[in-house]
C-alpha cells in the first residue's frame, strides 16, 4: 500500500479532534480577557477546521459538496461571532446547512441520482452484479427499486433530524451576544455536545438504513450477507472469471 493510499484512509479520530474537540476546548478555556480574548480565541478555534478542510481538499483532493458546506458553515459561524450578530441567527445557520443537504438528497433522487445508491448500494460494498441477476431471475427488480427509493427518503430524513436537533441545541445553549467570551464558551459547549447529541444518533440512523437495504436484498434475492457483501473471496472469484 502506498503512502498516498494510507494518507487518504478515513481518520475519524483525527477529524473529531481537529474539527470538534480542539475548537471546543479553545472556545471554552481561552476566551477570557485574561487569556486570548473572545475575538482571538474564536479566530484560533475556527482556524483548525478551516485549515484542515483546505488541507484535505488541496493535498488529498477530497472534493465533495458536504466538505465544502462544512467550511462554509464554519465561516458563517465565525462571521456571526466576529460581526456580533444576534445569536438567534446561529441557530438558523445550524439548521439551514443539514436542511439544505436533505433537500439536495431529495432533489437528486427526483433527478435520477439517488445518493443511497452511490453511498451504500455500490460495487465497492455490495456484489451488485450478482444481486441484480438474482433480482431479475425472481422478477423483483421493480420492488427493489421502490424500496431503494424509500431508503433514499430515510437518508434525507437523517438530515432533517440533524437540522431540528442543531436548531434546538443552538437555541438552548447559545444565548449570549456574538463577540463576547460568554458567546465563545457557549459555542464551544454546543460544538462539543453536537457529537453525542446529533452525530452519533445520525450514524445509528445510517446503520439502520444499511440494515434496511441489506434485509431488502436478502428477502428479494435469498442471498446471504456473505454473498451480498464484497469480500476478498468475491474479488478473487471475479478476477478468475475475467481471466
Amino acid at each position: 500500500m502506498s503512502q498516498t493510499d494510507q494518507a487518504q484512509k478515513p481518520r475519524p479520530f483525527v477529524d473529531l479532534i481537529i474539527s470538534i474537540i480542539l475548537p471546543s476546548v479553545i472556545l471554552m478555556k481561552l476566551s477570557g480577557d485574561d487569556k486570548l480574548g473572545a475575538t482571538n480565541a474564536l479566530i484560533l478555534a475556527l482556524a483548525f477546521p478551516i485549515v484542515y478542510g483546505l488541507y484535505e481538499f488541496i493535498v488529498h483532493k477530497k472534493r465533495n459538496g458536504v466538505a465544502i458546506l462544512g467550511v462554509i458553515s464554519v465561516l458563517l459561524t465565525g462571521g456571526i461571532g466576529l460581526l456580533k450578530i444576534d445569536p438567534q441567527w446561529l441557530a438558523v445557520k445550524e439548521a439551514a446547512i443539514p436542511l439544505c443537504i436533505g433537500i439536495g438528497v431529495i432533489v437528486a433522487n427526483k433527478m435520477g441520482y439517488p445518493l443511497v445508491r452511490k453511498l451504500i448500494f455500490n460495487p465497492t460494498l455490495m456484489n451488485i452484479d450478482r444481486i441484480e441477476d438474482e433480482l431479475g431471475q425472481k422478477q423483483n427488480t421493480r420492488e427493489f427499486e421502490i424500496r431503494l427509493d424509500r431508503a433514499n427518503y430515510l437518508f434525507a430524513g437523517t438530515f432533517l433530524f440533524s437540522a431540528i436537533m442543531n436548531y434546538g441545541l443552538a437555541k438552548m445553549i447559545v444565548k449570549s451576544p456574538g463577540g463576547s467570551s460568554a458567546f465563545n464558551e457557549e459555542l464551544g459547549r454546543m460544538t462539543l455536545l453536537s457529537y453525542p447529541v446529533i452525530a452519533i444518533p445520525s450514524m445509528i440512523m445510517m446503520l439502520g438504513i444499511f440494515w434496511y437495504i441489506w434485509r431488502t436484498v436478502n428477502r428479494l434475492t435469498g442471498l446471504s450477507l456473505e454473498e451480498i457483501m464484497v469480500t476478498a473471496e468475491n474479488n478473487a472469484t471475479d478476477s478468475d472469471k475475467t481471466q
